[in-house]
């Protein structure tokens, strides 16, 4: 009798958690096509900027450009919360790198509709949305350099800061 008692309660709650699943899918679903219909009136509304210098764009690319330079050198600090002030850590070649910046991408491509995949930056690397940890190449008294992984927040500048 327990046993049957068992069962049909494990039937009972696998009913509802899929009937509360097909709930949450549903209101998403819907919450969906609502934001949908607003973006549309929006856009019918308000349309798109007139842009004619595409300032930002260029400013963009110029930073892109100019952060591929192979002879960049560097200088890192670290802020001290304690003092107010900035910790001069050593010359570095470039600005570092996120510690979670992937160098391939790290999903694989599948054939769903509506599904969106990371696509790599111009660079070629996939960049996170947010990384506490930084990947400073740092030059050593010899010349050469080596990483070093830096985990409180980072100030890396191409000139030195007072």
């Amino acid at each position: 009798m327990k046993n049957l008692i068992l069962k049909l309660l494990l039937f009972l709650s696998i009913v509802c958690t899929y009937s509360c699943e097909n709930d949450t899918e549903s209101t998403e679903r819907e919450l969906t096509d609502k934001q949908g219909e607003m973006l549309s009136e929006a856009q019918k509304q308000c349309g798109m900027p007139a842009l004619v210098n595409f300032q930002e764009r260029k400013m963009m690319k110029r930073i892109i450009e100019q952060r591929d330079k192979a002879d960049l050198t560097c200088y890192v600090y670290l802020f001290s919360n304690q003092t107010g002030k900035l910790i001069y850590i050593g010359r570095c070649l470039g600005y570092g790198l996120p510690y979670s910046t992937q160098y391939t991408n790290p999903q694989r491509r599948v054939r769903l509709e509506d599904f969106s995949l990371p696509q790599a930056d111009p660079n070629g690397l996939y960049m996170p949305q947010d990384a506490r940890g930084t990947w400073i190449l740092m030059i050593k008294p010899d010349g050469g350099t080596t990483p070093v992984y830096i985990e409180p927040d980072v100030i890396v500048s191409p000139f030195k800061l007072q």
